[in-house]
């Protein structure tokens, strides 16, 4: 969507095109009045109800509500000539529905469609289309607005290449780092390497829909790895520097081990995306232009208040222990928030960053009481330095996503009151969830350092591809936000089938050639023996995450979080899910479960 800003020039006339975006996006008139409109056999709507955005979205491509096709809006698909129409795949449930050819609109006839609910070629339009209320001039900036609405591909796109970035900040672990810029680099390149051009050499084609070879759409990926240096409070400025002397389409992937606000503040500015980063928080919300998979540390603070607050004898107290640091401090904080009101008490202890682990440990814990419960924002080097204290008897809680979930290294003596605040799919459905992930970074030989992160940036990637893949040649920034939101849960449940017929016949190479490039007859052959010693059962997605799933606003694709804990050699779960990005707005959804006894043989090593 092209930025317009509420202006007048200087006769004192209010720029139309500001006019035309005003009504179009907040449905509020040049006076300031709202905007008004009849629908048939239907209340009226005003205002911001009545705004075109509502279904025709922020980029003028549309979407699909149920059976109801919202077309294209934008000058380029109202007013092209047969022949001359841009194409727009509308549902990537169907790979046949595309926006239907009609006469090229006029000034005159897209003023009967506003006003008339009358087509270009006659014909009354969908009663839920208001017939508004628009003076001529309101009706000429309107007009204007829609003609320069996503007519010009966004910054980033060339018309073979799409220009991408990746963030990595400073504090990241330098084997993390190495693992995750390898991983980028090679999944890009074998993008690259299964791509087709148009009028280029097509011996090898990387097809996702025929209308995307047939109208030779497809393009080169060209990476950046943008390593920031220094404090947090300089990150926006290196960013602004980066994308001045090189303009992105959108920031993909992404690590840090510190806040990421300074890198969505970033993209909120320069209305770049930031696609799903794997990160220990989300950002602040709402946001616009920024996918997270989850709220990490703020999700698992969530659901430990549920939790905790539906417990038939609540703690008194929550006593909670952080290592002195922005994430930690965000959880801590995150927990008091979330636990106001509840009438259980919250005591913050933190360690600060000079203090030797265990010593500092032993002085935090010195509230602690009968009738209390322990909340740990530990990373796994100080929860090995717990393990050399006597545990409290009391319930305790440690975050999955800082001590690394069931990998934390938590001691027998510890785990017999231990739980840990787990926003990821159990271990045993996970590993059929990521069996396509393990047989990619097997043959690849990429050493599993960090499976949350690396599954993160295999899916990450990957969706872009699929995504990209439906935008056909409609790359505009505000589009690819509203296609990953329509996307997600119809694309893991169509996904998750294709995974598992791939399993089955991993050692067929079209298949393999098609969606990961090149490789080796000697991988070839590995894969096919994986296949046969492997399980055939169907997964529930790609992730490591239990359901993925975005609306229109939506910002975290994950929204549920479990409380487990270890008992007797056996993984016990009592379920939790927290409903907590609606548009901008918190709200919870709790189902308690009974405890399940679930075998651990699948990660033993890690459950006994």
């Amino acid at each position: 969507m092209s930025a317009v800003a509420w202006a007048e020039d200087t006769s004192g006339h209010a720029d139309p095109l500001a006019v035309g975006r005003r009504i179009y996006t907040e449905g509020k008139l040049a006076s300031g009045a709202p905007l008004t409109g009849s629908r048939l056999d239907r209340d009226p709507v005003a205002g911001a109800a009545a705004a075109c955005v509502n279904c025709h979205r922020p980029s003028g491509m549309g979407q699909v509500e149920s059976d109801l096709l919202v077309p294209p809006i934008t000058g380029t698909f109202l007013f092209a000539a047969r022949g001359e129409q841009r194409i727009a795949t509308m549902d990537p449930r169907v790979s046949k529905l595309f926006n239907q050819a009609h006469d090229p609109y006029t000034d005159a006839t897209l003023a009967a469609a506003i006003r008339d609910g009358v087509n270009s070629q006659g014909r009354a339009m969908s009663p839920l289309m208001p017939r508004y209320s628009l003076s001529e001039a309101e009706l000429q900036a309107l007009t204007a607005y829609l003609r320069q609405l996503s007519a010009q591909w966004s910054p980033g796109i060339t018309p073979t290449q799409i220009h991408l970035a990746t963030v990595i900040t400073p504090d990241v672990d330098p084997l993390r780092r190495k693992v995750f810029i390898d991983m980028m680099q090679t999944i890009v390149r074998q993008k690259n390497g299964s791509t087709v051009i148009a009028n280029q050499n097509r011996n090898r084609h990387h097809m996702v829909s025929a209308a995307e070879l047939i109208l030779g759409t497809e393009r080169n990926w060209d990476l950046e790895i943008w390593e920031l240096q220094g404090g947090p409070q300089t990150w926006g400025e290196q960013l602004a520097s980066r994308y001045r002397g090189h303009p992105v389409f959108a920031l993909v992937s992404g690590l840090s081990d510190s806040s990421w606000q300074p890198v969505q503040d970033f993209c909120e500015h320069e209305q770049v995306p930031c696609w799903f980063p794997s990160v220990d928080a989300s950002g602040a919300l709402p946001a616009s232009y920024t996918f997270y998979f989850s709220g990490g540390v703020k999700l698992e603070s969530a659901v430990l208040a549920r939790h905790l607050s539906a417990e038939t004898s609540p703690p008194k107290r929550v006593v909670q222990i952080y290592r002195d640091g922005e994430i930690s401090r965000e959880a801590a904080r995150a927990l008091s928030d979330a636990l106001a009101g509840s009438g259980i008490s919250v005591i913050e202890r933190r360690l600060e960053p000079d203090r030797a682990a265990e010593d500092a440990l032993r002085e935090a814990m010195d509230p602690v009481r009968q009738g209390d419960a322990l909340m740990f924002w530990l990373r796994p080097d100080d929860v090995r330095a717990l393990n050399a204290i006597e545990p409290h008897p009391v319930d305790s809680y440690f975050s999955a996503v800082l001590a690394k979930g069931e990998q934390a290294p938590i001691s027998a003596a510890w785990r017999k009151h231990a739980h840990l605040v787990y926003p990821y799919e159990l271990p045993e459905k996970r590993l059929k969830n990521l069996d396509y992930f393990h047989a990619w970074v097997n043959l690849r030989k990429f050493p599993l350092v960090d499976e949350a992160m690396q599954s993160e940036v295999f899916f990450s990637m990957n969706f872009l591809t699929d995504t990209l893949s439906e935008m056909l040649d409609n790359l505009y920034r505000d589009y690819l936000m509203e296609r990953a939101e329509t996307m997600l849960s119809k694309r893991e449940g169509v996904k998750s089938e294709q995974e598992t017929r791939d399993r089955v016949a991993l050692g067929r190479e079209g298949d393999l050639l098609r969606r990961h490039g090149p490789m080796t007859l000697d991988e070839s052959a590995r894969i096919r023996i994986s296949s046969q010693q492997g399980d055939s059962g169907r997964s529930q997605g790609t992730t490591l995450y239990a359901h993925l799933s975005l609306g229109p606003g939506q910002r975290l694709a994950s929204k549920s979080g479990q409380i487990v804990r270890f008992a007797h050699g056996k993984f016990l779960v009592g379920q939790l899910e927290d409903v907590f990005d609606q548009g901008g707005h918190h709200f919870l959804r709790a189902h308690v479960a009974h405890a399940a006894q679930l075998s651990n043989h699948v990660h033993a090593r890690q459950l006994d």
